[in-house]
């Protein structure tokens, strides 16, 4: 890959909320899309993760309502995503959980935030939005997908072809974030 294509693939990322709903996302397509996922780094190669591909409407509806707030009117979106990818988290390794414990740090939360982070930079380079859903109802997800107990759905990712304009990034200046060999 060609240093300038990586880059241009990150500002063309963003959180789609708008998909098209007639077209299917291929197999093969999603099958790259979780390997990027499946290679993706982790504390003490533990690799703590699973992920569920759910692209049965019925069963997509069910979980775009665990995936969302009435209250808050949030994340009602989801249901027009073609697929979505459940995030759980699995039992770390051994290594991964005694240094976090140390360190008093949860480093799958970590882990899986860097799948993530894969998993939707590749669906960005198969020509696929994507958005990142954390409010998720664990308990209803497990239920509607057979996830057992001893796992946690940390996140839902949703994507498809997108139907939603590209958004210049606001984000804030280099000189706000940056700090070299010091504060």
């Amino acid at each position: 890959m060609i240093p300038e294509d990586f880059y241009a693939l990150v500002e063309q990322r963003q959180s789609d909320r708008k998909f098209d709903p007639d077209r299917t996302v291929p197999d093969d397509v999603l099958q790259r899309i979780i390997e990027a996922g499946r290679l993706s780094p982790s504390a003490c190669n533990s690799q703590p993760w699973s992920f569920v591909v759910v692209t049965d409407p019925a069963t997509r509806n069910r979980l775009a309502e665990a995936s969302s707030s009435r209250v808050l009117m949030m994340n009602h979106f989801t249901r027009q995503a073609p697929v979505q990818i459940i995030v759980v988290e699995e039992k770390a390794n051994f290594t991964a959980t005694i240094g976090g414990k140390m360190k008093g740090i949860h480093y799958a939360n970590i882990d899986l935030g860097i799948a993530a982070a894969h998993i939707t930079l590749a669906a960005a380079a198969e020509g696929l939005g994507s958005c990142i859903i954390g409010w998720v109802n664990d308990a209803k997800i497990r239920d509607i997908l057979g996830i057992p107990s001893g796992r946690r759905v940390v996140m839902n990712i949703v994507l498809g072809y997108s139907t939603d304009p590209h958004r210049l990034k606001k984000r804030k200046e280099t000189s706000e974030i940056l700090h070299r060999e010091k504060w």
